[in-house]
């Protein structure tokens, strides 16, 4: 067991910064978060339609004063703080100079400008591509590089940019005064070699598709290494106390795996949050969807497999805003969360939601689905409610997991036994019964919500030897909340639902959603320019 402090156990201080909100924790080395503030953010602001941006020293403000009222409120003393860890959303980009500062604000994950593919794929190239059924999604790469975009639309900014760094190096460089970032943080569009997890060699065709200088990349470290100590300005800003040493943890998704104490492959981490995700851990360089690799794992040299379901619980969020004023306004009357009124709402829908099938692709993909992809209900009779639609969103999104977890299992040719559920969605009782019985599985809640804050602890426990690897951290630090079994008549229903009826959706709908997408122009075709 790990030693304790005579005064006070030993901790872990984590800054969790989302896309909704940044959250510091006090992490206890058996796993509980002893002390959490929490501030809400704006998500990003759009200039142009299309756009989201948002000014990193915003960021970095908010981050400030959320670790300042933390380490005010928190009864730990400072000194049995040992380490810091920091997870992030993923792939939200800033620019800065050499002095680390901001030269425009950041283009969060959300941004949906596009670049202009030029010279790279050539010809030959494009033939290639095109005959392995690749050439949408090199250009849709290209086109989704913020890096392309600011060196094609602001060269000024890109010329003076000394660093081109991920939010979570950009928090990394104010906290310790170096230019460095976790191998777990890349998930981006930059030259990153996703099976060695290392900066791309130059023969690799990714420095085609993103040209960015060598110069303007940054120092990587792997989960658990040490990034550097924490500046006396950072100390002066934050109240995180001076020389601290940070560890390197991983972004939120890959975070929220571990935190949920998902090792190994025969356990699937679903997060249901604003994009829904089916994760496993691999030792194995596996690509779920052929040329699309996995992400790093926040345990180092292991890979995370992933099925995104891109705006995923962003649904539920988009239903509350069109429909469900009326539960939004009973819910501030009653002082409680919106969500116990919804899940009131839907709890007597029979599952199935008389009939209502939903398709969850609200934003197409590039691969599974294409990029032709759109959001389809079907089934609709004079029976039906609001309150069934909002049932068959939450259904649908099991659906597409579940079918992301089949396609995980074919290809990990490793049967997946049971599912442990994190991210807002896994707060409502309703949502994790459906996701029991349309997986047909136990779906297990970890025992805290902050699963990414965990993650991230993990990776500093392990990196300051207060556990001796991942395994026994992980052992004595996670553990299964609230367990969820099928039930069996509600199985039998939506398993013949997903086969009969939601694995033959897509096929059936996908040449009207060409036909849409050639009358319309939505979504955009990626073509070379």
């Amino acid at each position: 067991m790990p030693a304790r402090s005579k005064k006070n156990e030993d901790c872990l201080f984590v800054i969790d910064a989302g896309t909704q909100s940044i959250r510091a924790a006090i992490v206890d080395l058996k796993g509980t978060i002893r002390d959490i503030v929490k501030t809400s953010i704006q998500p990003y602001y759009s200039e142009r339609p299309g756009w989201a941006e948002q000014d990193p020293s915003y960021y970095w403000r908010v981050l400030c004063d959320t670790c300042r009222r933390l380490m005010k409120k928190t009864a730990f003393d400072a000194k049995s703080i040992k380490g810091v860890a920091l997870t992030s959303q993923r792939n939200t980009m800033v620019n800065v100079d050499k002095s680390g500062n901001p030269l425009r604000p950041a283009i969060v994950w959300l941004d949906q400008r596009k670049a202009e593919v030029e010279e790279w794929p050539g010809f030959a190239a494009r033939l290639g591509l095109k005959a392995i059924g690749l050439l949408d999604a090199a250009h849709h790469s290209i086109m989704e590089c913020e890096a392309n975009w600011i060196r094609q639309n602001q060269p000024g900014v890109w010329t003076k940019t000394h660093k081109f760094l991920f939010l979570s190096g950009y928090f990394n460089y104010k906290l310790t005064g170096e230019f460095i970032d976790s191998t777990g943080n890349m998930p981006g569009y930059v030259p990153f070699d996703f099976k060695n997890h290392a900066w791309a060699k130059k023969s690799d065709f990714k420095w085609k598709m993103f040209p960015i200088e060598e110069s303007k990349l940054f120092k990587l470290a792997k989960p658990s290494e040490l990034l550097g100590y924490i500046t006396k300005t950072a100390s002066k800003e934050t109240g995180i106390p001076e020389r601290l040493p940070v560890i390197a943890a991983a972004a939120d998704k890959a975070c929220e795996v571990l935190g949920s104490g998902c090792l190994t492959p025969e356990i699937a981490c679903l997060s249901y949050g604003t994009t829904a995700t089916i994760e496993t851990t691999n030792t194995k360089f596996i690509e779920i969807v052929p040329f699309f690799p996995p992400w790093p794992s926040a345990v180092p040299g292991a890979y995370n497999t992933e099925v995104m379901v891109y705006r995923g619980y962003w649904m539920v969020s988009w239903f509350k805003q069109e429909f469900g004023l009326r539960e939004e306004i009973i819910a501030k009357r009653r002082k409680i969360a919106p969500e116990v009124l919804f899940d009131e709402m839907i709890k007597e829908i029979p599952p199935g939601s008389m009939g209502l099938t939903l398709q969850p692709f609200w934003s197409p993909g590039v691969k599974i689905p294409g990029p032709e992809a759109k959001g389809a209900i079907i089934g609709f009779g004079d029976v039906h409610t609001r309150a069934h639609i909002y049932r068959a969103i939450i259904e649908g999104l099991a659906y597409a997991l579940k079918e992301g977890m089949i396609r995980t299992e074919k290809k990990n040719n490793v049967k997946i036994e049971k599912i442990r559920v994190s991210g807002g969605g896994s707060q409502s009782r309703v949502a994790m019964q459906i996701t029991a019985d349309v997986f047909n599985l136990t779906a297990e809640k970890p025992h805290t919500y902050e699963t990414s804050a965990l993650g991230a602890a993990i990776d500093a426990a392990v990196g300051l030897k207060l556990y001796p690897g991942f395994r026994d951290a992980v052992r004595e630090m996670t553990r299964v909340g609230e367990v969820f079994e099928p039930i069996p008549k509600n199985r039998d229903i939506y398993k013949q639902l997903f086969e009969e009826i939601y694995l033959k959706m897509y096929d059936r709908l996908v040449p009207f959603y060409q036909k849409i997408r050639d009358i319309t122009g939505y979504p955009p075709k990626y073509m070379k320019k």
